[in-house]
């Protein structure tokens, strides 16, 4: 028997991934038929390489078609976001600042001016993305611009690595400065120097606590303002501060424009590719006068200056609408200062300063009114019936409760006096017995007469668009009970008549009372917006006066008051003002408010009685009498207001 060939393949036997099924000569493989065309054997390679090469073919089909399948996604399912993501990487979007509207006066004088300055800042996105590269690039800069590095770390921390606005770093930099760092950052898209506006505040002393001023936006406001969509705020931008820039933010402030810019690989950038105007802010017109601010202001500081007190305090107002014609503080500040970056040192000097520069006495002040409550005292009075313009008391220099004494302002007293000799020589005796009666007089009562004095608006805030109003303080009987624990006497009541005790009113709701006696019985609210118009000129928003609070007594009532006051012009403690060119009418006050007999000066009035165009408030602080420190400042008021008046004539 011939021995079996020991390279035979013999049927059912597996190679690679054939199979032979059967033992001929041609053989035939599971995935692959090969037909000889001889009838001798093939070799093992002849039969195996037709098989790989079928098997590379199905690879290669697999593989085409995988890649057509993510091509198909990646178009249909994901090409927006690629294509965004693309875009992204060659644009970005730049904001551009829109100027900030201009604050004029109500005869169209501006107040402040937006001035150009450089800036120094940062692009972050365009800085290095390796931390360490990063930080070598800030140190540098640091060197470079004098810039601890540490303050550097802190303005990146508040915002996104990515971010592209422009970071502001180093700001009020003057050309040289800017030009030298211009130079040395050329060649580097994160660093940046730019023309940005700022702020110019002009007779900023007279107008600093109007005004306020802006600044950079605080990491806590830029928390609170980054979600308003509309106003769009940004880490680096400028927003008002205090006083109608901070009131009237969103007016002034504009709408932030939008640029698509094309960038390089080296994040240069080459055009515009789309572009949305910033839209410039609002101009904000004013009830003020800035020349009679301006008059009232000199004569306040010089005032201060000259009796070495601590402040003073005028308001103006228009009776017939409520607009403030003036609001003065003295002394004032430097509002420029705060703009320009006031050093840790000098606002320690402003805060510590025994003026109290910062501190707007017009709407903050709480002081007792003294004799300046005396013609609202009188109106309560004659509306209800207490007395007639024929009533008169008895002055002999006061008045005794048992052990306690009363006094006038004058020894021996005023003899018999009326309510018109009452207001004109501010006779004490007179309104301790209508305000709070005597044994023979029922007067008024400490409820009513607070009843009228919230009617002029004493008590509260008058809701005037300035930031920090305080609301004065109306005493009762309730509140003493409760938080000095003492019973309410009868010299409480009188204390209160002639604004003394507890009572605290401020200047602005002294000047707003006054001018509700003169218009006769309407308590407007008190305003400084006139206008509002947009950068053409066009007017967007005006000012509607709006009445708190109208007959707030009998019209007789006011007449006799109006009377009495001028009055006191004519032959009284205001007599000064009789040389005026037209007939005014007035009150002056002097209110103690220490223990050592120190006093405050007051003056309220309005010309011409008849037809008033102006109601003042004078308030010195620590300034005596009256008569003679509050009332010639009025008085330069005045004679400035009625030769404008004279000259528009």
């Amino acid at each position: 028997m011939p021995r079996p060939d020991p390279f035979e393949i013999l049927p059912g036997t597996d190679i690679g991934r054939s199979k032979v099924v059967k033992s001929f000569k041609a053989y035939e493989f599971s995935d692959l038929t090969l037909e000889s065309k001889n009838t001798e054997s093939p070799t093992l390679k002849q039969q195996i390489m037709p098989n790989r090469l079928k098997m590379a073919g199905y690879l290669m089909v697999f593989l085409i078609g995988v890649l057509f399948f993510r091509s198909v996604w990646l178009q249909l399912v994901n090409g927006n976001k690629n294509r965004e993501s693309a875009e992204n990487n060659r644009l970005r979007i730049v904001t551009t600042v829109p100027p900030r509207g201009i604050i004029f006066d109500k005869n169209g004088k501006p107040l402040v001016s937006n001035v150009a300055e450089f800036s120094l800042g940062l692009i972050p996105a365009d800085l290095p993305k390796d931390n360490t590269k990063k930080q070598s690039e800030l140190d540098e800069l640091s060197k470079l611009s004098e810039i601890p590095v540490e303050t550097l770390n802190s303005s990146l921390k508040n915002v996104k690595s990515t971010g592209t606005d422009f970071l502001a770093i180093k700001e009020h930099m003057d050309y040289n400065q800017a030009m030298k760092l211009k130079i040395l950052f050329k060649d580097d898209p994160a660093v940046k120097v730019e023309v940005v506006p700022k702020r110019q505040y002009l007779n900023s002393l007279a107008f600093s606590q109007i005004l306020g001023y802006t600044g950079k936006i605080s990491p806590d406001e830029w928390q609170k303002l980054k979600l308003d969509a509309i106003n769009d705020y940004h880490f680096s931008d400028i927003t008002g501060k205090t006083g109608l820039e901070s009131v009237y933010e969103n007016e002034l402030r504009g709408i932030n424009g939008k640029s698509s810019v094309e960038v390089n690989a080296q994040r240069r950038e080459q055009k515009i590719m789309a572009a949305e105007d910033p839209v410039p802010g609002q101009n904000l017109f004013l009830t003020i006068d800035a020349d009679l601010q301006k008059i009232l202001y000199d004569a306040a500081d010089e005032t201060v200056k000259r009796l070495n007190t601590t402040g003073a305090a005028v308001v103006a107002i228009d009776p017939k609408t409520g607009g403030v014609l003036s609001a003065v503080n003295a002394p004032g500040y430097d509002n420029n200062e705060f703009v320009s970056g006031i050093t840790a040192s000098d606002y320690d000097k402003l805060v510590n300063d025994k003026h109290k520069p910062l501190f707007f006495r017009a709407i903050a002040g709480e002081y007792p009114s003294g004799s300046t409550i005396k013609p609202i005292i009188a109106v309560a009075a004659l509306d209800q019936g207490i007395i007639t313009p024929q009533t008169t008391v008895l002055s002999t220099g006061g008045i005794r409760i048992d052990k306690w004494f009363f006094p006038d302002w004058k020894a021996g007293g005023h003899g018999v006096t009326n309510i018109y000799k009452a207001i004109a020589d501010s006779v004490n005796t007179f309104f301790y017995t209508i305000g709070g009666g005597t044994e023979t007089f029922q007067g008024l009562g400490i409820d009513r007469m607070t009843q009228y004095a919230r009617a002029f608006g004493l008590g509260a805030e008058t809701g005037i668009d300035l930031p920090g109003e305080r609301p004065g303080f109306l005493p009762s009987k309730a509140w003493k009970e409760q938080t000095k624990g003492e019973a309410w006497y009868i010299g409480d009541t009188y204390h209160f008549a002639i604004g003394q005790g507890d009572l605290l009113v401020t200047p602005l709701q002294m000047a707003l009372a006054t001018a509700t006696v003169a218009n006769g019985g309407t308590l407007y609210k008190p305003h400084l917006l006139k206008a509002l118009k947009d950068s053409d000129g066009n007017i967007t928003r005006e000012y509607e006066p709006k009445v708190i609070r109208d007959n707030i007594a009998k019209p007789e009532a006011f007449t006799v008051v109006k009377d009495a006051m001028r009055q006191a012009v004519v032959s009284g403690s205001a007599i000064r003002l009789n040389s005026l060119s037209v007939p005014a009418c007035g009150k002056t006050g002097t209110a103690q408010y220490s223990n050592n007999n120190k006093t405050h000066a007051w003056f309220i009035g309005f010309a011409p009685c008849d037809n008033p165009t102006i109601a003042i408030a004078v308030l010195v602080e620590g300034g005596g009498e009256g008569h003679a420190t509050a009332l010639p400042i009025a008085e330069k008021g005045f004679k400035y207001w009625f030769s404008q008046q004279n000259l528009a004539k």
